[in-house]
């Protein structure tokens, strides 16, 4: 899937989620590609390797414990926590919404139609997952003389709204806190849950991008790496044929209607929520041309392409320094980034001894961390070893520096951190009338994944192919 509402897994009905589980679905590595997707998915492509962007090894040396994630939304809760408070005067009026089992492209649906606006005048600090309890703040661009109404939907409540003379943008927040029950394991296992918090509150977590990050068919980096390249017919091909990654059984009849070009019969039958594949194809049907067809998606959606690749390479960077026992470290030629800030620096790669051994200590107290490429025209440089392993992920993901631009990309490009410390911690277990649990609760900086602190403990979540 290649819509940003993939942001959350997003599994059709009666399929297993990536991080969760509704059915036995049986997980397999496909023959096509050898991703790990459910074992009916189909494609008609020919067998060709490709590039798994999902988070790599694990940093932990113990086996996991085994159990499921996000049987059901009230087993995910998560909580913004907000960067500031809005003042209570200005154009935009901000909403502290909780969704529940909820797209984040649903969301803004909802959101659009009931106040007449466009999605352009939605600002949101976060995207959130969809299986899940979350709560978050919104803004909506909307005139004081404007009347605001009550919004009533049975999966989305407005807990209340206050003015503010800015947009909410992405980053705008502190961090998130979690509330999370795994399932499918013995309570009395909370000991072993809680000396693994323990080691991860001491070393710290490996800060990949979760798989949700590339869409349900793994594939979101893919077109971005097509995006990035200007290669407009093949990222439709991949987005919309029976050629690319695989898909589910179900799709195979739209997808051949596009292979041969009955672009309005495959809209018409196209899934309602599947937004920039309708889009295209419209598109597409009124005489467009491939390159037509693509910038009529959102920008918005064209941007999380984009993420998904920089994600890519970032997570492949990332495999090589937890393989290397160097994640949680800082190397000559790192940049490396002050813990709880975006403040980076670049450390030579000829940095002397007693300099090392200064940042060495630091980096061991938390004090600053090893980062990652996101890569764009401002990403500081790193050199030595560190920029080496940079090379051969974004040669791994298809791409160069140099595709990292306008307009293909409307952000600077940044350093995330290898490392991530969990915040306020604490875990405990109990009975429900959905059986046992053990309940883990935390906090997370931005941008961080608790999907991925989850597989730390866990090991090989259901439907995550990296054990």
């Amino acid at each position: 899937m290649t819509t940003d509402a993939r942001e959350e897994t997003g599994f059709p009905e009666g399929e297993i989620a990536a991080t969760g589980s509704t059915n036995s679905t049986e997980f397999l590595p496909h023959p096509s590609c050898g991703l790990l997707v459910p074992s009916n998915w189909i494609t008609n492509a020919t067998p060709h390797e490709r590039l798994d962007p999902r988070p790599g090894p694990r940093a932990s040396t113990e086996p996991g414990i085994g159990g499921r994630l996000k049987d059901r939304p009230s087993d995910f809760i998560v909580e913004e926590i907000p960067s500031y408070d809005p003042s209570g005067e200005g154009e935009h009026i901000y909403l502290g919404i909780q969704k529940t089992n909820m797209p984040h492209t649903e969301m803004l649906g909802v959101i659009c139609r009931h106040f007449n606006v466009e999605e352009f005048a939605v600002g949101f600090a976060g995207m959130k997952d969809r299986v899940a309890v979350t709560h978050q703040t919104v803004s909506v661009h909307l005139p004081v003389d404007r009347p605001v109404g009550e919004l009533k939907h049975d999966r989305l409540v407005v807990m209340w709204a206050k003015r503010h003379t800015n947009k909410l943008r992405r980053g705008h927040l502190r961090g998130n806190r979690f509330v999370i029950r795994m399932r499918g394991i013995d309570p009395m296992q909370v000991r072993t849950v809680k000396l693994r918090l323990e080691m991860l509150a001491k070393h710290g977590i490996p800060d990949y991008f979760g798989e949700q990050r590339f869409g349900y068919r793994l594939n979101n980096h893919i077109v971005g790496r097509y995006f990035a390249h200007a290669q407009w017919q093949q990222l439709l091909d991949e987005m919309l044929g029976s050629r690319g990654a695989p898909f589910p059984p179900h799709q195979l009849e739209v997808r051949e209607l596009y292979d041969r070009g009955e672009f309005q019969a495959a809209y018409d039958i196209w899934g309602r929520n599947d937004q920039a594949e309708r889009i295209a194809l419209r598109a597409l049907g009124r005489g467009r041309d491939a390159a037509g067809a693509v910038r009529a998606i959102p920008g918005h959606t064209r941007s999380f392409w984009m993420s998904a690749l920089q994600g890519a390479v970032y997570n492949h960077a990332l495999s090589q320094r937890v393989r290397d026992g160097t994640f949680g470290a800082v190397l000559r030629g790192d940049v490396a980034m002050l813990g709880g800030s975006s403040s980076v620096f670049p450390i030579a790669h000829d940095a002397p001894a007693d300099e090392l051994a200064v940042l060495e200590s630091r980096c061991a107290a938390h004090d600053i961390s090893a980062a990652g490429p996101i890569p764009g025209p401002g990403m500081l440089a790193s050199s030595g070893l560190p920029r080496e392993i940079e090379l051969r992920a974004l040669a791994a993901c298809g791409v160069e520096d140099a595709q990292f631009v306008p307009p293909a990309l409307d952000g600077a490009g940044a350093r995330r951190p290898y490392r991530i410390m969990m915040r306020d911690w604490s875990v405990d277990a109990g009975v429900d009338e959905h059986g046992g649990y053990i309940r883990v609760m935390f906090d997370l900086q931005k941008g961080a994944f608790a999907t991925v602190l989850c597989r730390e403990i866990m090991g090989k979540i259901v439907g995550d192919g990296a054990a």
